[in-house]
């Protein structure tokens, strides 16, 4: 895409990309079972997870059934080969075909790591991609490294002599394999490094949805102290990247017998320049301090063996407490969801070394910094403590401050990826019919008092009181009872009267009142409560349907999730009585189809964050159980072997749209209720 808007009522139903290598490429799963020890089949496989564009998957339950794909389907090819006594096996990729490929045992994803087994030729490997997404540290967690580590073992009693070869295509660092690329060999004194790039370097010179970085270097490297660690690859180009040689290097393992024999290697990415943000060229996170690749990849590989005990903790740590939370199933949802949730934005450093966190919307228009889209994110990053809230928060309310939006209700993007110089979304002719007011507004004091909550002050909501008061007062006025207008689910179309729109605006103003009371305000909390209350009286009276409410408060017969009232309970705002919670949930049981709850009355399809949202409303485990499994029912079945969708048919378990997006995040909505352990422990 040329990053050229559409009409935005049509926004994420007819502008998203066609993704390609939509046909399965492995057998599925036929059955989900349903204990304990519950399988789940991933539609696609994390492998190299960082950002929009460094983002790597395989598309089958066999590492040697496809090539490996960039999430929007296109050839990303990673390959490996083991030489076992002379003979090779095929361990990742379908190429070439000639090649046995080694008997794949199991594979498990964890939060931070994808692990294979395989066995034959009287050896067990295990292959391990550990991306350390580790986020009490936003300069690891930024770190665009990913280390391949290959455990191997005999388990016939004989010595084996292996070796071991890993290639990557160039095709990784251009938007179409026929641009041009050129690769060197950049050994030092403790690695050997091969490296590929454009030729052309036009460093962020486009934008848009369904493209692939082409400048930037891409790297393999090993550590020579690992013994016999080698490359063919000599300096070269350019050439077009379909005609270039792949990145290779080689390890040799000796002789291994019984006893664990382990080596490893680092693939990386440096896009020199990450973010272009109100005009200025943003550095990567991890360069602010005037890093090169060449510190990073040293720096890497130093702390390899701390950050291997680091994620293996991390992982068990964090399933455990998932699955205290929300059961077995539950903690696989998100093992699955957590990488790709960071993998769909990109940190980088303003002028003074901060972190602005700047997620993309993949596969609906390629907007940038989308309020409706980290607002669905903010529990992942919400869980793990404030510092990672405000990362994605900052931009964006540093644009709304600045002037340049003119607008008395919150922006809804800051440009299209990676171009963050202003709000595209409406196109030239911005106006509030064609815009999200309820919903932007609404999404910024929840999330500015989920903050606050977090740091027990409202020092950072401080920063941008003005605009925070004005957000204020325009849900006061129009926040209720919602015009024509959209809402975050506007590939549905614009709606008036928008009963769960309505909860977001009640919410938001019980936010602001929290606000206000941490800020020492009395009588303005005092004033914006009683208004949150009263709303929420005429809510219950005027959005009733008997056994559950409605849609719209002008249409009798209809239904919808009500996601947004979780704020209520996590923020302790205590507005809406927990028997409007009861009802719905009740009914929501009764209707929702094969796969999971649809969104509402309109169609059969879901967003699968907002049935995470709605299964905890009651907080009570059998709900909350009720609407999980069919989510992972739908994960085991559905016929779309791409990275995790969010919007899926609940009848069908097809994909209706949206690919590889951060609002995967919103299943981490269970962690934020005051009962759960919080990200820190």
């Amino acid at each position: 895409m040329t990053g050229k808007m559409t009409n935005p009522k049509n926004r994420k139903s007819t502008a998203s990309p066609k993704i390609s290598a939509a046909e399965p490429c492995g057998p599925a799963i036929a059955t989900a079972r349903q204990d304990s020890s519950f399988h789940v089949r991933t539609p696609a496989v994390p492998l190299v997870l960082h950002d929009p564009y460094f983002s790597i998957w395989s598309q089958a339950d066999k590492l040697t059934d496809c090539g490996t794909t960039h999430w929007t389907g296109k050839p990303h090819r990673l390959a490996s080969i083991v030489s076992i006594d002379g003979k090779a096996y095929r361990i990742m990729g379908n190429e070439p075909s000639e090649i046995t490929p080694l008997e794949q045992k199991s594979l498990s994803v964890l939060p931070t790591r994808t692990v294979y087994e395989f066995a034959g030729a009287g050896m067990v490997l295990r292959l391990t991609f550990m991306t350390p997404a580790l986020p009490e540290d936003i300069n690891i967690l930024s770190r665009p490294v990913t280390y391949l580590s290959y455990e191997l073992s005999s388990t016939d009693g004989r010595r084996h002599d292996v070796v071991i070869r890993f290639s990557a295509e160039t095709e990784i660092t251009v938007n179409t394999p026929d641009q041009e690329v050129a690769w060197s060999n950049e050994s030092n004194a403790d690695l050997v490094i091969v490296k590929a790039g454009s030729s052309s370097q036009a460093i962020l010179a486009k934008s848009g949805d369904d493209i692939r970085i082409d400048w930037g270097y891409l790297y393999l490297a090993a550590p020579k102290s690992q013994g016999s660690v080698k490359t063919s690859l000599a300096h070269g180009g350019p050439r077009p990247a379909s005609e270039a040689p792949s990145l290779e290097l080689e390890i040799g393992c000796g002789k291994i017998g019984t006893e664990t024999v382990e080596r490893w290697l680092m693939i990386a990415y440096d896009d020199l320049y990450s973010i272009q943000y109100m005009k200025k060229n943003l550095r990567p996170f991890w360069r602010r301090n005037g890093w090169e690749a060449s510190d990073l990849l040293k720096t890497a590989a130093s702390e390899y063996e701390t950050l291997r005990k680091r994620c293996s903790a991390f992982d068990s740590n964090l399933m455990d407490s998932l699955a205290r939370a929300g059961g077995d199933k539950y903690a696989k949802l998100c093992a699955l969801s957590y990488r790709q949730c960071f993998a769909a934005g990109k940190f980088a450093a303003d002028d003074k070394g901060q972190a602005l966190q700047f997620c993309k919307e993949n596969h609906s228009n390629g907007c940038i910094s989308t309020s409706d889209v980290f607002y669905p994110m903010s529990p992942q990053f919400l869980f793990f403590g404030p510092e990672l809230a405000r990362t994605f928060l900052v931009p964006f309310m540093d644009y709304a401050a600045s002037g340049r939006w003119k607008f008395p209700f919150a922006p809804h993007d800051l440009g299209t990826y990676p171009l963050a110089n202003g709000q595209c979304y409406g196109g030239s002719e911005q106006t509030e019919e064609n815009q999200m007011p309820v919903e932007e507004s609404g999404n910024m004091l929840i999330l500015m008092a989920a903050v606050a909550q977090l740091e027990g002050g409202a020092g950072f909501a401080g920063r941008y009181w003005p605009l925070l008061e004005r957000w204020a007062e325009y849900l006061e006025a129009k926040g209720f009872d919602p015009e024509n207008q959209l809402c975050t689910d506007d590939f549905a179309g614009h709606l008036a009267h928008n009963v769960n729109l309505s909860v977001k605006a009640i919410l938001g103003l019980g936010a602001f009142a929290k606000l206000c009371e941490i800020r020492g305000e009395k009588d303005k909390a005092a004033k914006y409560l009683r208004i949150a209350k009263s709303f929420a009286a005429r809510w219950a009276k005027e959005a009733d349907d008997g056994d559950h409410y409605m849609l719209a408060f002008d249409k009798p017969g209809s239904w919808s999730q009500k996601y947004n009232l979780i704020w209520d309970r996590i923020l302790g705002l205590d507005i809406f009585p927990a028997e409007i919670a009861r009802k719905e949930m009740d009914y929501y049981r009764k209707i929702q189809g094969r796969y999971g709850l649809p969104l509402d009355n309109r169609k059969s399809y879901t967003k699968l964050d907002w049935i995470t949202w709605t299964a905890t409303l009651t907080q009570d485990r059998s709900d909350f159980e009720a609407l999980i499994d069919p989510i992972l029912l739908f994960i085991n079945e559905t016929p779309d072997r791409s990275p995790l969708t969010d919007w899926y048919d609940t009848n069908t378990g097809k994909k209706v749209g949206f690919t590889a997006r951060s609002v995967i995040g919103g299943v981490f909505a269970q962690m934020l209720y005051p009962h759960n352990e919080t990200g820190k422990a």
